[in-house]
């Protein structure tokens, strides 16, 4: 009985994972610490991914219940990654759901802010500054960088059907 009442969250442990894996593969390239200046710290680095999956999750929305299926798949595996991560750092099950429900409401902001500029043709420097190095000063040129990589990607999850985009591929 349990298991029919959470099937939707349970069912497929799986579902997802292709879609997290690119959004990390993504996060995990150099070139954001390098040319792009993001601080290379696990805030720095938390604030790509995030960054990178609420791109991926403003893409989805467009694609009605098969998009929020698929973006509830994307959810449940960055939950169980920051779950491990956080587990894995020595944070204990007192404080854990705390701090998993404060990140997983990072991304969630960022899917907000990134939503409502998507919506315009409003410049993305404030909003980049503001996801990537968390409204700390960054070099111009760093941000510039990190504009036309997330552009990038932002045309590749334009160009992928949701089908592509489920499997984890793009273009």
């Amino acid at each position: 009985m349990i298991r029919s009442l959470f099937a939707r969250l349970t069912g497929e442990p799986r579902r997802g994972q292709a879609l997290f894996d690119v959004a990390v593969t993504e996060a995990r390239r150099p070139q954001w610490f390098l040319q792009g200046e993001v601080p290379d710290t696990l805030n720095g680095r938390f604030a790509v991914l995030a960054t990178i999956t609420a791109l991926i999750m403003v893409r989805l929305e467009r694609d009605g219940p098969a998009g929020e299926q698929t973006s509830v798949a994307l959810t449940e595996r960055l939950v169980e990654s920051l779950d491990t991560e956080i587990r894995e750092m020595g944070v204990g099950d007192p404080t854990l759901g705390k701090q998993v429900r404060k990140l997983v409401g990072a991304v969630s902001a960022r899917v907000d802010r990134w939503r409502a500029l998507l919506q315009t043709d409003a410049d993305w420097t404030d909003e980049i500054r503001r996801s990537m190095y968390l409204d700390e000063p960054a070099n111009p040129n760093a941000v510039t960088y990190s504009e036309s990589e997330l552009r990038r990607m932002w045309r590749q999850f334009n160009d992928a059907s949701i089908d592509r985009l489920s499997d984890g591929r793009l273009g």
